[in-house]
């Protein structure tokens, strides 16, 4: 089977093809019927990037082919996003991928109908109306919802039961009548189908379809986040009785067929909170001098067959998701944090490569066995890092093995370190802040998450252990999910170049990875250090998973996929079952279509979680700060944009505007390209990077919106931004915009 993207494409360009609904489509492309859900998300994507258009009725066609009788002259397709204002935007779809995106187009509040943000629609264009400069249209169509479940708080007026929508999807609350036998009570926190979207002419009506709890109540603000998101809660009754059945299984098993290990020196390093342990490591001396690296994963495959309710499971929720008072994990947790977890003590299966590099740090040979093991010890980080620092206290208390193991980790791991930064990886020095939650969920305090040397070891290790194993498949002429980040667009370098040279640096061409890597590191140390690191990441596309045979542009690598993690990434489970395929000598099932369905969803399914977690740390640090209006935090700008700046707290992990409106000391002038606010007195220049003092004005939990005011303003040399290590208590700042709330998980994405 082709790509599924290709497919769609060569049957939709066909000079015989005429408009035809998704499920069609699929028909004609042999699709198994189960996987037509998959095939209708894919021409949705393809709509919102451009690749395909819809037409009345919901028919899939080019996006070029205006001219037919369903679809009159003129008319466009896109993605319609409203302000609070009523009025709304939509971003057509480009007949071209790759070339900029056209102009926004304009809706007024008359004009948009019934439509709701991230709705897909049809517009026809029109005459201007309003200030607003660029195209015009009208809404003649809505093609396909976003969603019609939403999460907010029940109040009683006179009309009846009304709820205010969490968020700023929609400006008017949405009335529900008399809710009856649903038991709620005002101030609940309800989840609630649309029946009719509120548009210019009339307003929305909905129905109740679950209480939550009172709002503010300890655990409401996580599940109606868990309902909003539409994350799965708990296993049904299927799949815990296979999960008992594996552990009966392995109960009664032995480890034959797997290669003993149990006798070898093998530790798991991870954070101290950790629930589930699905890495371990063993590193000996081989006597030519190489060293033999053992990073030995969980076998997941052992436990979750293909075609099971388990694996059905796993694979619609994709991965396990980390909320900050919970985890919803991807496997029931007699298998995450039992049967598959590798545990100090106790034997356990894994699929363990086998890599033996040069004293230089060159992988010269790669195996990989179905093994078992026996953890020695669990570390912490923290107390990796405490050997470290002082080793020789550590050699009693852990003795001979194990201590000469962890010095031998630490020596191979720097020098792969070295050789990663040498062939161009991309090291961002951007700190990351935790949230501290009292037993009621409440925000407490903050830490900082330091990387440290500690977590360097692991990451070389996973990340040498999953370019090994890519590199194998690829050798097999296997096609399999790989974990790809594409090099950035030409176009964002340029704004970056613009950028960069506006702080004063000088650099050659930044489509170099090695210029960007220099760059990152002449910024080291420097006031400019947040505003470059911040730069650069924005100017980064988000690592996907895909089939497709490209390479990891930040690691700086031609092969790479994620087999590391399969106790909570789906992705990394469908690597070892196709690894075991190779060790049983027998070729995947897996072909390259269905792949690219999964890597697709698996790949929202991350997003979705990563969102998820964002938007209830936000809501979290905005019930905090309701009763703190008027205190002052010290804040780093984060973003410029026409209408004021962002700035980030740092002691805790959150963002807040302060908009231009506020700013009355002045008459502020925007600079897309440097990324400034400019006033017209001297030192009234906002800038990435800087130093700021703020003053809460105003908080809505339910919005998810807080206001700012400006205090003190610090440049350059005063604005050496860094967030100090330890616990810390204090003020936090929330993004008002959803777009810079994403600033806090970006990171993570180039993994």
């Amino acid at each position: 089977m082709l790509d599924l993207e290709q497919a769609i494409l060569e049957l939709v360009r066909r000079p015989n093809y005429q408009p035809v609904k998704p499920r069609v489509i699929a028909r004609r492309l042999n699709i198994p019927k189960d996987q037509v859900p998959e095939v209708k998300k894919q021409i949705k994507k393809m709509v919102r990037r451009g690749q395909l258009a819809y037409g009345a009725s919901h028919l899939v066609k080019s996006p070029d082919a205006a001219g037919t009788q369903e679809r009159p002259a003129g008319t466009i397709s896109g993605v319609f996003r409203r302000t609070s204002g009523g009025y709304g935007f939509v971003r057509p779809s480009s007949s071209a991928p790759g070339e900029p995106a056209p102009q926004d187009i304009y809706i007024d509040q008359r004009d948009a109908g019934d439509a709701s943000t991230g709705d897909v629609v049809l517009v026809q264009l029109t005459k201007h109306r309003g200030r607003h400069p660029g195209p015009a249209g009208k809404i003649t169509e809505v093609v396909d919802r976003e969603t019609r479940r939403f999460v907010g708080t029940y109040y009683e007026d006179a009309a009846g039961g009304m709820v205010q929508v969490d968020g700023t999807l929609f400006s008017q609350p949405i009335a529900v009548g008399d809710p009856g036998a649903s038991g709620v009570q005002p101030n609940d926190k309800v989840v609630f189908e649309m029946v009719r979207f509120p548009s210019y002419l009339h307003p929305g009506e909905g129905v109740i379809t679950e209480v939550l709890g009172e709002r503010g109540k300890p655990g409401v603000d996580t599940l109606a986040i868990i309902r909003e998101y539409g994350l799965p809660d708990k296993f049904s009754e299927d799949v815990l009785d296979e999960a008992r059945q594996e552990a009966d299984r392995f109960e009664a098993a032995g480890p034959e067929g797997r290669r003993d290990l149990t006798r070898e020196t093998v530790v798991t390093i991870d954070p101290v909170d950790a629930r589930d342990f699905d890495d371990a490591i063993s590193l000996e001396p081989m006597p030519n001098g190489h060293w033999l690296l053992g990073v030995h994963i969980a076998d997941v495959s052992d436990f979750v067959r293909p075609n099971t309710a388990l694996d059905r499971e796993a694979y619609d929720r994709g991965t396990s998701v980390y909320l900050p008072d919970r985890v919803i994990p991807m496997l029931p947790e007699l298998i995450s944090n039992s049967l598959a977890s590798l545990q100090p003590g106790k034997v356990r299966y894994t699929l363990s490569a086998l890599m033996e590099f040069t004293p230089e740090g060159i992988r010269v040979g790669t195996e990989i066995h179905r093994a078992a093991i026996k953890s020695n010890r669990r570390f912490s980080y923290e107390q990796v890092d405490e050997f470290l620092a002082d080793r020789e206290p550590w050699r009693k208390k852990l003795g001979v093995k194990v201590f000469e193991l962890l010095g031998r980790m630490h020596t191979l791991a720097m020098i792969l370190r070295r050789r990663r930064a040498e062939r161009g990886a991309l090291e961002l020095s951007m700190p990351e802040v935790k949230i501290d939650l009292d037993k009621q969920g409440q925000v407490s305090g903050a830490h900082v998450v330091e990387h440290t040397e500690s977590h360097q070891i692991i990451e070389e290790f996973m990340l040498a252990a999953n370019e090994a194993v890519a590199e194998m498949l690829r050798d097999n002429e296997l096609p399999f999910l790989r974990r790809i980040h594409k090099s950035p667009v030409p176009r964002k370098l340029k704004v970056l170049t613009e950028f960069i040279a506006e702080l004063g640096f000088e650099t050659e061409s930044l489509e170099s990875r090695f210029e960007l890597q220099k760059l990152l590191k002449m910024a080291v140390g420097r006031p400019e250090q947040h505003a470059v690191n911040y730069a650069v990441l924005r100017s980064l596309q988000r690592a996907v998973y895909s089939p497709q045979e490209e390479g990891h542009y930040a690691l700086a690598s031609d092969c790479y996929c994620h087999f590391t993690s399969p106790i909570r990434r789906y992705p990394d489970l469908t690597i070892h079952r196709q690894i075991v395929g190779l060790l049983d000598g027998r070729k995947s099932k897996s072909d390259f279509g269905q792949l690219v369905i999964a890597g697709d969803h698996c790949s929202q399914r991350e997003e979705r979680a990563e969102s998820a977690e964002r938007d209830l740390t936000k809501v979290k640090l905005l019930a905090y700060l309701s009763d703190r209006l008027g205190e002052e935090m010290e804040g780093i700008v984060t973003g410029v944009e026409s209408y004021g700046i962002f700035v980030q707290g740092i002691e805790l992990p959150a963002e807040g505007l302060v908009h231009v409106d506020a700013m009355v000391d002045d008459y502020y002038r925007f600079d897309r390209a440097a990324h400034t606010l400019s006033g017209h007195r001297s030192g009234n220049t906002f800038r990435l990077g800087d130093k700021v003092r703020v003053v809460v004005t105003r908080v809505d939990v339910d919005r998810r919106e807080l206001d700012f005011r400006l205090v003190q303003h610090q440049k350059g040399a005063a604005a050496r931004a860094t967030v100090a290590g330890g616990k810390r208590k204090g003020p936090v700042k929330v993004g008002k915009e959803r777009k810079a709330s994403k600033r806090r998980t970006e990171r993570r994405k180039l993994r």
